[in-house]
């Protein structure tokens, strides 16, 4: 059954246990739309990811860039990249295969064969074409590790890495010349102690200028950060994450709409009501009385 809670840190990386009793690897499929959320939230890990679109499309954002996934394609996501994904019809669903990068080859191969690929800077998504041989190839080994994990057959966790090496191989054959570029890892980690500090403060007050010191900027690079990789405001995100924690807040019977907006750091209930209804397009009450029927 699936989680229905996309359960991430204050630092936005996730909290899900990837990996199995005795593999660094989980694979598991997911319908968007299930998730609290509505969406896949912005997010990040260490482990890289593979992303086997079964069922409808879905947009994800990958860093600044945004991608479309259509059924029976793919994407790659590598270590440490900044990610979300909303679908474009309710039964989207996909297979998420996350791996520990030390475990997709040898000891021996892994300086040459892996970490130059995930320290790059250039390479943080690829566009996996199920219509090409090589993508084909990737995508079926997604499933039949999904099959493994399932069944737990005999000797399945050698079966597992034979096909992580082949998904692994098509992938780096397939990427651009690695760039290193110091500006970007910078960026990156700028971003995400800002986005730190959100999470861990947003049940008091916010401010653009405190956003701003946590990533070492002035108030107006700290806008075009969130602009040019959130395309939306530092503000406007606050509000927009106040409003996602909300929403398991509202399924506890104990908690009417006023308490919960407080909680997550409204300091006026009709403010509160007013950005839950634009962001949801109904009312806290109403998404309170449509949970509690299920």
């Amino acid at each position: 059954m699936q989680a229905m809670n996309f359960a991430i840190d204050e630092r936005l990386r996730e909290l899900t246990n990837h990996q199995t009793v005795s593999l660094p690897v989980a694979c598991y499929k997911t319908t968007i739309r299930k998730h609290i959320q509505g969406h896949i939230p912005l997010h990040w890990h260490d482990e890289i990811q593979l992303v086997y679109m079964v069922k409808g499309n879905a947009i994800f954002q990958v860093n600044e860039a945004k991608i479309r996934v259509l059924e029976g394609d793919g994407l790659f996501l590598n270590s440490g990249c900044l990610h979300m994904a909303e679908a474009e019809d309710s039964a989207s669903a996909y297979l998420c295969l996350n791996v520990s990068s030390r475990f997709l080859l040898s000891h021996e191969l892994y300086s040459t064969y892996v970490h130059p690929y995930i320290q790059s800077t250039n390479v943080t998504s690829l566009h996996v074409p199920g219509k090409e041989d090589w993508g084909k190839a990737v995508l079926s080994s997604i499933n039949d590790i999904y099959e493994s994990l399932q069944h737990q057959e005999s000797f399945y966790e050698i079966d597992v890495s034979v096909q992580l090496a082949m998904i692994w191989r098509n992938v780096i054959a397939h990427t651009n010349d690695l760039k290193y570029e110091q500006t970007e890892i910078v960026k990156n980690e700028r971003m995400k102690q800002m986005i730190d500090y959100i999470h861990s403060h947003y049940t008091e007050k916010v401010t653009l200028a405190a956003i701003a010191q946590a990533g070492q900027l002035s108030r107006a690079e700290c806008c075009r950060y969130f602009k040019r990789v959130l395309h939306t405001s530092p503000l406007s995100y606050v509000i927009d994450y106040r409003i996602q924690k909300s929403l398991f807040l509202l399924q506890q019977d104990e908690l009417n709409v006023t308490e919960v907006g407080y909680q997550v750091g409204f300091n006026s209930t009709s403010y509160f009501i007013g950005k839950f209804r634009e962001g949801m397009k109904m009312t806290p009450l109403a998404y309170k009385k449509e949970k509690a029927k299920h």
